[in-house]
Order: structure tokens, then C-alpha cells, then sequence
């Protein structure tokens, strides 16, 4: 029996203890809250900011595009005296690009983004307020310096934001552009048959002013701390020597290939709707879908673009991108009927999106910070001069043969990129 008592009370003593465990258990640590967004770093909110702003600079600018015919039907000017007007784009945007760097080391990227874009939401009313080429080509001056002031300080505060992250995180940027870019253009086309130019432009500036409202304050909020980017500068200018002769050449040269991209570009966001309407006989909302299947492309290609690199390397990538552009940019050009067309910008819109990034990018392995500057500036010049040139063109010979140039120059972009594959581009440490 003492031996029964025993393992009685083992027994209940162990179950006594059991259950007094039982009713205090043990606390145990909450999810984290993955969901909430107090838990995003600063950096993290000011990605975010900066991605808005870029979505929301493509999807502004593409709403003012596939109005351009419907702007050329109401002033009654033809082909020269369009590409004419579209050239106070350019002007407007390379007087601002010349003081908005000043203005950003002086006030910083965040203000003058948020600054140039209001401006440019402002700015988008103006266009169909104009009855002839010559107002229009004014009004113009006033958009275009808004919205290249907007790409510059938009820019400046990406690169300052990568630096921060130490992460490639710029393609991304560059693929909200083109997505935004396809939400407008697909939206313009949606309401071309029943919205005035003026209606849907003003809209589009309620847009901007309201997207500006809600992304503006974390950009202002959340600024990039100076003392680690002033390390960075003095680090950076100890260790790099001024680049030579050769470098400056070749960083010149893939500035050419961003030229050449940027150029089909800039003529694919002016022309295309309009050769679709006018050449073609496309309705507004399908002509409206050429730029806006061509900006779903880029974006693609973009989001697509660092699989492809690793796959292919830096090089055959561009050679790739260059021939596709080229073929696609013919077909599109040429073809006598609409989804023929339609196709060909797709294809050429996949060819041009990793172009321009890939040259950047070398120009930065060659010469740093400076080198993706110049190479920048001609990028964005082949741009903004691709669509008056193609206006000239275009009244000199005709809309589809002046659009060829687009095929020709991705072409040459590819065969420089070719003969630019044995440069060794030495590293730039930030």
C-alpha cells in the first residue's frame, strides 16, 4: 500500500501541477503587424513618394498626348506648324533643366518635385485654351518647362534615394513612369469620343493637384539625412580621378544611344495617335491605344529588364532591344492597316525599354555620377527633339516615312552598342 500512496500522490501532485500551469499559461509574443503602415522606414515611405510622383508625371504627360490630334483639329495647323509648336516643349523643358539642379542643391529634390508638380498639374489646362499654332507653341514654353523640371528633380532625388538604399531600385522608377503613362493613355482613350480636350485635361488636373496632396507630404516629411550623403560626396570625390579623353569619349557615346531611344520615344508620345487617325483611320480611342500599348510594353520590358540582363549581359540585351525596336518601329510605321500597326508599336515598345537603362548605366561605370549626367542630357534632348523633327518630316515627305527614323536610329543605337561591347568600364564606388 505505501508503494500505491506513492504513485497516488505522484499522480495527483502531477496533475496538480499540470494544472496549475494550465490556467497560468505562458504569454506568448503577438504577430508582428506586417499590414501596418507605421512600420515602414522612412526610406521605405520615400520610395514609395517617389514612385507616385513618377506614375503620376507618365500618366499627366500621356493624357496631353493622345489629345495632340484633337488639339491640331481645334488651332488648324498642319504637320510643320504642330512640330513648330511641340518644340516650345522642348524649349520650356531645357531652360528649366539648365536652373532646376541649382534649385534642388539649394532647396532640395523633395520641395522642387513637389513644387513642379503642381505646376505641371496646373500647366495641362492650357493646351486646348489655344486657336492657333502660335498660341499653342507658348502655352507650350509654360508645360514643358514644368514638366523637365519634374523629370530633373524627380531624377536627383532617386539617385540620392538608390545611394541611400544601396540597392539598383532605379529601373523601378522608370517602369511607374511607363505605367503611368499607360493608365493615362488608356484612360484618355476611354474618354476621347465623349469628353472635350478642355473637360479631360481639367480633370487630369484635379487628378495631379489631389495625387500631389496625398504623396507630397511624406516626400517633405521624410528627407534624406545630410550628413550621410555629404560623406558620400567627400568619399567619393577622394577616390575617383577626372576621367580621361577616352572615358569621356565613350561616355559620349552611350549618351548617343540614350539619344537614339529617347528620340523614339519622345515620337511614339506625339505622332503615333495621329498617324493611327490620320493615316490609318483609326478611331480616337483605338488610336489613343497605340501609345498606350506602347507605354504597357516599356513597362514590361522594364519590369522585365534585370532577368533579361543576367540572362543576355549588358550588351547583347541592348543589340537585342536596338533590332526588336527597329523591326517592331517598321512594322508599325508601314503596315496598311490598324492592328498591324498597333502590334508593331507593342514590339517596338519592348525593343526600347531596357536601351536607355543600360546606357545610363554604363556611362555611370565609366565616369560616375558625371557620366550619368551627360549621358542624361542627351537622352532627354533625343526626347524632346524627336517630335518636331518628325513634324518636319512629316510635311516634307509623310507622316509613316518620317516615323521610319525611329526604326533607323534604334538600329544605330544597337550597332553602336556592338561596336562599344569590348570597353571596360572601370568600377565607381559610392
Amino acid at each position: 500500500m505505501p508503494n500505491l500512496n506513492k504513485i497516488r500522490s505522484a499522480v495527483l501532485g502531477g496533475r496538480a501541477g499540470s494544472l496549475g500551469a494550465r490556467s497560468r499559461p505562458p504569454r506568448r509574443p503577438r504577430p508582428f503587424p506586417l499590414s501596418r503602415p507605421s512600420q515602414l522606414s522612412p526610406l521605405s515611405r520615400l520610395r514609395i513618394a517617389l514612385t507616385v510622383f513618377f506614375a503620376l508625371d507618365g500618366f499627366l504627360f500621356a493624357g496631353w498626348v493622345v489629345r495632340i490630334p484633337a488639339i491640331k483639329q481645334q488651332t488648324g495647323a498642319s504637320a510643320s506648324d504642330l512640330g513648330l509648336a511641340l518644340l516650345g516643349v522642348s524649349a520650356g523643358a531645357v531652360i528649366t533643366m539648365v536652373f532646376t539642379g541649382r534649385l534642388c542643391r539649394r532647396f532640395g529634390s523633395h520641395p522642387v518635385t513637389v513644387v513642379c508638380a503642381v505646376l505641371l498639374s496646373l500647366s495641362i489646362t492650357l493646351p486646348p485654351q489655344t486657336h492657333s499654332a502660335l498660341t499653342l507653341g507658348l502655352v507650350l514654353l509654360t508645360f514643358g518647362g514644368s514638366y523637365g523640371a519634374l523629370n530633373v528633380s524627380m531624377n536627383s532625388g532617386a539617385v540620392e534615394l538608390v545611394a541611400a538604399l544601396r540597392r539598383p531600385v532605379i529601373s523601378s522608377f522608370h517602369a511607374a513612369f511607363s505605367l503611368g503613362g499607360m493608365i493615362g493613355a488608356g484612360v484618355g482613350g476611354l474618354v476621347a469620343g465623349g469628353l472635350s480636350p478642355a473637360v479631360h485635361l481639367a480633370l487630369l488636373t484635379g487628378v495631379g493637384l489631389l495625387v500631389t496632396a496625398l504623396a507630397g507630404p511624406p516626400l517633405l516629411r521624410h528627407a534624406l539625412p545630410v550628413p550621410e550623403r555629404e560623406e558620400r560626396k567627400t568619399a567619393t570625390a577622394t577616390r575617383r580621378q577626372r576621367p580621361d579623353g577616352r572615358t569621356r569619349r565613350l561616355v559620349l557615346l552611350f549618351g548617343v544611344i540614350a539619344l537614339c531611344t529617347a528620340y523614339g520615344e519622345g515620337a511614339m508620345a506625339d505622332w503615333s495617335a495621329l498617324h493611327l487617325t490620320q493615316d490609318l483611320g483609326a478611331s480616337p480611342g483605338v488610336a489613343a491605344a497605340g501609345y498606350s500599348l506602347f507605354a504597357l510594353a516599356m513597362t514590361v520590358g522594364r519590369l522585365s529588364g534585370t532577368a533579361l540582363m543576367e540572362r543576355l549581359g549588358q550588351t547583347h540585351a541592348l543589340v537585342a532591344g536596338g533590332i526588336t525596336a527597329a523591326l517592331g518601329m517598321l512594322l508599325g510605321a508601314l503596315a496598311p492597316s490598324t492592328w498591324a500597326a498597333l502590334a508593331g508599336f507593342a514590339v517596338a515598345g519592348l525593343g526600347l525599354a531596357n536601351i536607355f537603362p543600360v546606357a545610363i548605366g554604363r556611362a555611370g561605370a565609366l565616369a560616375g555620377p558625371g557620366g550619368v549626367a551627360a549621358a542624361s542630357t542627351l537622352g532627354y534632348g533625343g526626347m524632346l527633339l524627336g517630335p518636331p523633327a518628325i513634324g518636319f518630316l512629316a510635311d516634307w515627305f509623310s507622316l509613316p516615312l518620317a516615323l521610319t527614323t525611329v526604326a533607323l536610329l534604334a538600329a544605330a543605337a544597337a550597332a553602336i552598342g556592338y561596336s562599344a561591347r569590348n570597353t571596360s568600364a572601370r568600377p565607381v564606388t559610392e
